[in-house]
């Protein structure tokens, strides 16, 4: 499955070899590295380089020879700069998931979208008022900073490590320096059909539902299941003018009330919708334990995104290859 996206990719790889200066690491080779590493929890890429070293399955994945040497971590890093120039991400996850429509194996009908919040690769400290009106927290490296009684808001402070950062809360747990990332997908089989990260700040959440839902790949109409979080009028004003009826979980504790009634929930559909959402959870888990995403690796949403939608490619990687096989095919 990959090699078959990877051809579809045969001339944005062509675009990004140079005819002058030393041959640099193939876009195709790179690319390969990049998934091993979130199909097999490579938590840096420094680990990738040493384990590519001495794995003979690594090694025919990506495409070295047993004698081939291994790149350095610093040369990897710098030309995989070369892929996010080109956007490669959002291609290749394109491809795969074009695949996946080949196989019938996406519903065009019935979507779910949710949210996640990925920890930025910033600690507490680098959050400082943006003014510079504020003291270092001390001498050292790692100096001790107390911010108790301390008013810190997105408003007055920014990150100094990852500026694309924003300090949120979740839950019962403490704010976190995070970006935003979101999900739409499909109700059949659970596979990712959108994928992107943005700023974790203002009306994120619909706002960005409504951006995945146009890359949906299908004009038909149909429904998408959400959490309370989108019971908002823009979201769900939004989801009917794109032909989609919004099956949001109500949430009666505003002073407002929900935006959708018994017109919508009174139906066996809408009940179904709600248990299929949580589907959307099993890729979040995955990400977050096996794509070794709970804390982000780089820094700045551009990049962030980029690893996010590989990710999500990852995912249905690894799905379509469960839903695609069978014991006739394989001869068992």
């Amino acid at each position: 499955m990959v090699d078959q996206a990877l051809d579809g990719l045969y001339k944005d790889f062509e675009v990004m070899y140079s005819q002058v200066g030393r041959p640099s690491i193939p876009p195709e080779r790179l690319l390969r590295a990049l998934l091993i590493q979130g199909f097999y929890s490579v938590r840096s890429e420094r680990q990738l380089m040493e384990q590519l070293d001495y794995n003979l399955l690594f090694r025919w994945f990506v495409g070295l020879g047993v004698d081939d040497p291994v790149w350095h971590p610093t040369t990897f890093t710098q030309n995989r700069e070369r892929l996010l120039g080109q956007d490669i991400s959002r291609k290749f996850f394109d491809q795969v998931l074009g695949q996946a429509r080949e196989a019938g194996l996406l519903s065009s009908e019935h979507f779910t979208v949710d949210g996640t919040f990925i920890e930025a690769w910033a600690g507490q400290k680098s959050f400082r008022r943006k003014d510079g009106s504020d003291d270092p927290p001390g001498p050292g490296r790692n100096a001790n900073a107390d911010f108790r009684g301390e008013k810190r808001s997105n408003d007055t402070h920014a990150s100094t490590t990852d500026p694309d950062a924003r300090l949120r809360r979740k839950g019962g747990e403490g704010a976190k320096l995070v970006h935003h990332g979101q999900v739409l997908s499909e109700n059949r089989h659970g596979l990712v059909v959108a994928a992107e990260v943005s700023r974790a700040e203002g009306n994120a959440e619909p706002e960005a539902a409504a951006r995945l839902v146009a890359r949906r790949g299908t004009t038909r109409a149909g429904t998408v299941g959400a959490d309370k979080a989108y019971d908002q009028g823009y979201f769900v004003r939004v989801m009917r003018e794109s032909g989609l009826t919004p099956h949001v979980a109500q949430d009666i504790r505003t002073y407002r009330g929900s935006m959708i009634d018994g017109r919508t929930t009174r139906h066996r559909g809408y009940r179904l919708s709600q248990r299929r959402r949580k589907r959307i959870e099993e890729f979040f888990g995955w990400m977050k334990t096996v794509g070794v995403l709970r804390k982000a690796r780089h820094k700045g949403t551009r990049l962030v995104n980029w690893t996010f939608e590989l990710a999500a490619a990852a995912y249905n990687l690894v799905r379509m290859r469960r839903l695609l096989w069978s014991p006739a095919s394989s001869g068992v």
